[in-house]
């Protein structure tokens, strides 16, 4: 079955950095655009950022524009999502997904595959 695990998330101060990995297995990882999403307390889960499956698009919402950076490494069948000057508004549990020869989509419903998610919480 398809399996999507996120793993470096914790717990950093304001201005630090993190990289987020997310390893999938399960399914043809080429084919697939990776997006991360992320969910704070009462908040609705929005993307974060998405790189087409063949790696040449990629979507950042504003606010982590500069700051965040996504890749993808189709020989280790992972996504990346490096995080530099972290704000405690970042804070959220952040999820990786995977959309079949998606194009960097921004939408929850376009993604078919989720990880269960890891933990960023940003203190000031």
């Amino acid at each position: 079955q398809v399996q999507l695990v996120e793993s470096g998330g914790g717990l950093v101060q304001a201005g630090g950095s993190l990289r987020l990995s997310c390893a999938a297995s399960g399914l043809t990882f080429r084919h697939y655009a990776m997006g991360w999403f992320r969910q704070a307390p009462g908040k609705e889960r929005e993307l974060v950022a998405a790189i087409s499956w063949s790696g040449s698009i990629t979507h950042f919402i504003d606010s982590v524009k500069a700051r965040f950076t996504i890749s993808r490494d189709n020989a280790e069948n992972t996504v990346y999502l490096r995080m530099t000057r972290l704000k405690p508004d970042d804070t959220a549990v952040y999820y990786c997904a995977a959309d079949f020869f998606g194009d960097a989509r921004a939408a929850v419903h376009d993604y078919e595959y989720w990880g269960q998610g890891t933990q960023v919480t940003v203190s000031s």
